[in-house]
């Protein structure tokens, strides 16, 4: 194995443990389930699918648990997607979703979780279960909060694309809405030119009533090119605020927040590659430098799309045709694991420009 490689892999594994370290749920596969639980610690698994709305409404709520005992040594809170990892999922008999069990240190013979999907509840079940004392830690909110200080600042940027949910800290629709709000930030969260914020509009009547709120809650958009604001008529769900957001700014993102096949893709662009693939060796130097022209054009996140497609295409040209297969499988390999969401936006956006060039 050459220096090189050596290196690649032991900079994989390092940045695989790091993130692992880092994460305050544990997302756990068939590979290493039994390595994590049932080992020298408790620990409590949630057993989901993607797809489950009571899932969905959970993930906030778990999330603030895996932050509460991010520090414990003798608590691991771990997750298993089980669309994903079917065989583990069986083995321990769930047949719905949501599922959380609680598996007792050393031992893989698990007791279910029955009580409520808060929090807390879980905080003080895992306390009871571990012989722990932990608090609830508070997570930091990805919804950005306006005020009549801010408001005109982000609201109205002409360079962000920007979500309003006007509330009222007593209503009972907006309380109910609020989890998943604030799923929709987390999700959107890396997306620098879209801003998902909420407004306290009987605290701020004043916004309220310029804006035409007279229900709570009231949402309304309000995209680069129309800061007057369009009012949001679809669904409170997750799935329908996401489709929304990637339809009007042009983002390709699922309720998880990871980047779909789409994600970084110029139409333009792949017909050149399409032309660039089956080319000869002298006709695909002159289509690198067609695409580095029109790369040259772009602006905003295209323009950083773009030297995506550029590298690519200078890599397949120095490197041979199996150079975009094989790059995609070592990606494939890191994103398997567990990284940081940044780094899963940078390889995900490099795999899918080089599906293009395979």
């Amino acid at each position: 194995m050459s220096r090189s490689s050596i290196f690649f892999t032991l900079a994989t594994l390092a940045l695989f443990f790091f993130a692992s370290a880092l994460a305050d749920v544990v997302v756990l596969t068939e590979d290493n389930f039994e390595k994590e639980v049932g080992q020298d610690r408790g620990a409590l698994v949630e057993f989901y699918a993607p797809w489950c709305g009571h899932c969905k409404k959970l993930a906030p709520e778990y999330e603030k648990l895996g932050a509460s005992f991010k520090k414990s040594k003798s608590i691991l809170i771990g997750k298993v997607d089980c669309d994903e990892h079917k065989g583990v999922c069986s083995k321990f008999g769930v047949s719905g979703y949501p599922t959380i069990q609680w598996f007792p240190k050393g031992s893989l013979e698990p007791k279910k979780y029955e009580g409520a999907r808060t929090a807390e509840a879980l905080v003080e079940f895992v306390n009871s279960e571990g012989g722990t004392n932990v608090k609830i830690a508070s997570v930091p909110s990805s919804v950005v909060v306006l005020n009549s200080d801010n408001f005109e600042e982000i609201v109205l940027n002409g360079k962000k694309d920007v979500l309003v949910e006007f509330y009222a800290p007593w209503c009972g629709h907006c309380k109910s809405l609020a989890p998943t709000y604030e799923s929709l930030a987390a999700a959107f969260k890396n997306e620098e030119d879209v801003v998902i914020a909420n407004l306290d509009a009987d605290s701020h009547k004043d916004l309220g009533e310029k804006y035409g709120v007279s229900g709570f809650p009231t949402i309304k958009f309000f995209p680069k090119n129309n800061k007057d604001g369009e009012d949001y008529e679809g669904g409170r769900d997750i799935d329908s605020f996401v489709t929304f957001i990637n339809e009007k700014c042009g983002t390709s993102r699922d309720a998880k927040g990871q980047l779909t096949s789409n994600a970084g893709l110029i139409a333009e662009l792949d017909t050149l590659v399409k032309e660039f693939v089956t080319a000869g060796s002298d006709e695909k130097k002159a289509l690198y430098e067609k695409i580095e022209e029109e790369v040259g054009k772009l602006t905003g996140s295209a323009s950083r799309y773009g030297k995506i497609y550029v590298k690519a295409a200078k890599s397949c040209l120095s490197k041979g045709g199996d150079y975009a297969k094989n790059e995609i499988q070592r990606l494939e390999r890191i994103l398997a694991k567990s990284i940081s969401p940044s780094k899963a936006d940078e390889f995900t956006l490099k795999k899918n420009i080089l599906s293009a060039f395979a």
